[in-house]
């Protein structure tokens, strides 16, 4: 039965070796005349047959199944109370209270639900929105003004909520449309757009949702191990697409310094009911050589795991009862990985401009190797694991 399948082409890549493989770029021409991966995205209607006769094309890195994609929903079940008047708490958490860097000349990526660009926290912005949801740019749900407002926002009624208040252009990529989901074609677009357009930083608080396909497949009366197994398949081929769509980005680094790509480790994580009830870091996070986020809560004066935060991430932030922008004005707390994706994002762009101040090379891999060499390991409470938390908390240069 013919399905929907996402096919990754680029001139230099190697041919697959099979179904839903995927090689890295190679270079094209001569050697002195190096030409950048140029990657396109397209959704096309197959049979298993047509499938493997496209795999051999030199020009495919990757196929796999169209796979529906959500939002990391925010949790509300977590005992935190409101944060307090003032500077929302992740700022002064990460070090960017003291930074000498704002993020001034980096150009940050959210990819999410959109943005309220009418919000007063991004007077001043340069907001470039591209819609890949086919519901119109703008937020109507709310997710991704607030993940932006962490990321670059300005002050609101006094108060501090982003990280990175040098960052006067943004990338807002809509790959979530109004009520939160989506398809994987529409974030590997929004990925492949964004780095086209020169971000430095991509942030992203979403997720592969196999939960929801599976659901979706048993509802139309498939049989539960069919449709898991065909989920699973649709996994595996969307984890190797990324991969090998990551592949093109680092290539693309010897050509204008590259992009660091941040997501959200995950909240499925049920720490509160059983301390071993701990989820691995899912997609996209869990896909090679993007940054997956942690998200901590505050225990007193020390930092300690959020329970519903997802196992196995790189690095961690603060993600629990975090101020950001509300759609329509005002502020709003939320937990969740979500929220401390951004803050990673933020960070990333101050260590973007201390490198492009500093004599080393302005590379997405040295200031990836700076985000994470840097990251403190001083500030947990007991027991806290570093399976859990990562290298540690990320610090502002």
């Amino acid at each position: 039965m013919p399905r929907d399948y996402i096919v990754l082409r680029d001139l230099q890549s190697a041919p697959t070796a099979e179904p839903f493989g995927g090689a890295g770029p190679r270079m094209r021409g001569l050697p002195s005349e190096p030409v950048p991966p140029e990657p396109r995205i397209e959704v096309e209607r197959l049979d298993p047959k047509d499938v493997h006769e496209i795999s051999r094309d030199p020009e495919v890195a990757a196929i796999a199944p169209r796979m529906p994609t959500r939002l990391i929903e925010p949790r509300d079940d977590v005992e935190t109370g409101a944060s307090a008047d003032g500077d929302a708490w992740g700022i002064a958490a990460v070090g960017a209270d003291v930074s000498t860097f704002t993020g001034a000349g980096t150009v940050v990526a959210v990819l999410d639900t959109g943005i309220d660009s009418s919000h007063p926290a991004f007077a001043g912005v340069t907001l470039v929105q591209e819609d890949f949801s086919g519901s119109g740019n703008g937020d109507v749900q709310g997710h991704g003004s607030h993940c932006a407002g962490t990321v670059f926002g300005r002050d609101v009624n006094g108060a501090r909520i982003g990280v990175a208040l040098g960052v006067d252009r943004a990338l807002i990529g809509k790959v979530l449309d109004d009520d939160g989901g989506g398809s994987s074609e529409m974030l590997f677009s929004g990925i492949q757009w964004a780095v086209e357009g020169g971000a430095d930083v991509v942030s992203m608080s979403l997720g592969f949702d196999f939960p929801g396909l599976v659901a979706a497949l048993t509802g139309d009366g498939w049989p539960v191990d069919l449709a898991t197994s065909r989920a699973l398949e649709a996994y595996r081929g969307n984890l190797r697409m990324f991969d090998a769509l990551m592949n093109l980005v680092r290539a693309r680094e010897a050509f204008g310094g590259g992009t660091i790509v941040v997501a959200a480790a995950g909240n499925e994580s049920q720490r509160q009911q059983d301390p071993d009830y701990e989820i691995g870091a899912s997609l996209p996070a869990a896909a090679e050589g993007v940054v997956s986020v942690g998200a901590l809560g505050q225990e007193g004066s020390a930092l300690t795991i959020a329970p519903f935060s997802n196992t196995f991430p790189q690095v961690s932030a603060p993600g629990v009862a975090i101020k950001s922008v509300l759609v329509g004005g005002g502020t709003k707390d939320l937990n969740g990985t979500s929220m401390a994706c951004p803050h990673v994002a933020g960070v990333a762009a101050l260590w973007w401009e201390a490198v492009r101040s500093s004599p080393l090379p302005a590379t997405a891999r040295t200031v990836q190797a700076k985000l994470l060499a840097s990251a403190r390991t001083d500030v947990f409470a007991p027991g806290v694991e570093v399976a859990d938390r990562g290298v540690g908390l990320v610090k502002a240069p």
